[in-house]
């Protein structure tokens, strides 16, 4: 058992270096428009709540416009259709709002925002679930189990054997009762 941990500790280690070795470099090159790198906060569309119930607002902002520039907003993936993301009070920022509709599935969609001036485009993920801290969405519609209701598929049928089951019942307790008298059947 001894002898065969240590190749296969020494497999590992050696896979394991060469991963370092050969692993890519990664330099973000630089946003000609801005001079903001790309993969920066800029680049990002920020959604807020980054998770919400069918009903709610969403609000999104950006900074990838730059100044004085404008968006137009895309959600339709959840249902929710476009929308204007417009300057807010803070430098370069615009910022845009849309309500999930109430038919909205539970899952992640992709906010898009579109820059006017230099035709951008950035993105960032609403996850729709159907419970919130806020506030919870009650559940609608019936559970089949295949159990049936108290009074089964026919009342008049069920109707039909409780009148069965009680004239049963009162000709045993007269029969029984007869019997312990004496009287025979």
């Amino acid at each position: 058992m001894r002898g065969s941990a240590r190749p296969l500790t020494g497999t590992v280690l050696a896979v394991a270096a060469a991963g370092v070795l050969v692993a890519p470099a990664y330099a973000a090159p630089a946003d000609h428009l801005s001079g903001i790198p790309a993969g920066t906060a800029a680049d990002a569309l920020e959604v807020y709540p980054s998770s919400a119930v069918p009903g709610d607002h969403v609000t999104v902002n950006t900074a990838a416009c730059g100044k004085d520039g404008s968006a137009t907003g895309d959600a339709t993936a959840v249902g929710a259709g476009r929308f204007t993301l417009v300057p807010t009070a803070h430098e370069e920022d615009l910022a845009g709002r849309f309500r999930v509709p109430p038919s909205a599935v539970p899952g992640t969609y992709e906010i898009v925002a579109r820059c006017a001036g230099n035709n951008r485009r950035v993105t960032g993920d609403l996850v729709v679930t159907l419970t919130s801290a806020t506030h919870q969405v009650a559940p609608r519609g019936s559970v089949k189990t295949g159990v049936g209701g108290a009074l089964g598929p026919d009342p008049v049928r069920t109707a039909a054997g409780v009148a069965a089951l009680a004239v049963a019942a009162a000709g045993g307790t007269w029969l029984l009762h007869r019997r312990a008298r004496g009287d025979g059947i």
